[in-house]
């Protein structure tokens, strides 16, 4: 996105009602919005320049999203993918983030919601937090780098992933609560029914294995372990 230009999203939505509905309420936000059906057409058009993100259903009509999803990844190392779909259940959002989405939007969902995750997809890394290196028992993270190491393994994470290990890390030993969590890494300021914040910790506890822990401090939020 150039100085000054408007934000390119791109909606992949065969819902009519609901793809002009967040057509319109982005175009009302400033944003440049392009629409596409089908998957045939968003792969077509993400052939010229990549947009700034991706809007992306799941239960589109010629493929599966999640496939789509995957499909961009691998072209798109770094372009913002959002998931919206009516697939609520937590084994369709561990699906969705392992075939590369940024993030999981659940249907029927608040305009004012999906509009928070798009800015917080395309604002840029907070400068202000310290990029000293952090290191937790056998754990290095790398923040100007955004990279994380396990001795001398290169643990690979996507980006919200590695910037809820970052704040957990910045804070480790300490409880981390999930208001916090969601204002510092997803810019939401309210309460959500999402389970984003919780599958990008089992996530985490996946990818880390036993030489990190992340405790669920029960109702609260979530802690590092340190020892």
């Amino acid at each position: 996105m150039g100085s000054g230009a408007a934000a390119v999203v791109l909606v992949v939505e065969d819902d009519e009602s609901i793809g002009s509905a967040m057509r319109d309420a982005l175009a009302d936000h400033g944003y440049t919005v392009e629409w596409c059906l089908d998957g045939a057409s968003a792969t077509e058009r993400l052939k010229t320049s990549p947009p700034d993100i991706v809007l992306l259903d799941a239960g589109l009509p010629d493929v599966d999203g999640f496939t789509l999803c995957r499909s961009l990844r691998e072209e798109h190392r770094d372009l913002p993918i959002v998931i919206v779909t009516a697939r609520d259940s937590e084994i369709d959002i561990v699906v969705g983030l392992d075939a590369g989405a940024s993030d999981y939007v659940t249907k029927p969902f608040s305009m004012n919601v999906l509009l928070a995750r798009v800015r917080a997809h395309l604002r840029g890394a907070d400068s202000k937090a310290s990029d000293e290196t952090i290191q937790v028992g056998t754990m290095r993270v790398e923040p100007v780098d955004y990279e994380v190491f396990i001795g001398d393994e290169a643990v690979p994470l996507r980006r919200r992933e590695f910037e809820l290990l970052l704040l957990l890390s910045r804070e480790a030993g300490r409880v981390v609560t999930r208001e916090r969590i969601l204002a510092e890494v997803w810019d939401l300021h309210w309460e959500t029914s999402t389970k984003t914040v919780d599958v990008h910790v089992l996530a985490l506890r996946r990818k880390l294995g036993d030489a990190i822990e992340i405790a669920t401090v029960r109702g609260v939020g979530y802690r590092l372990v340190t020892q």
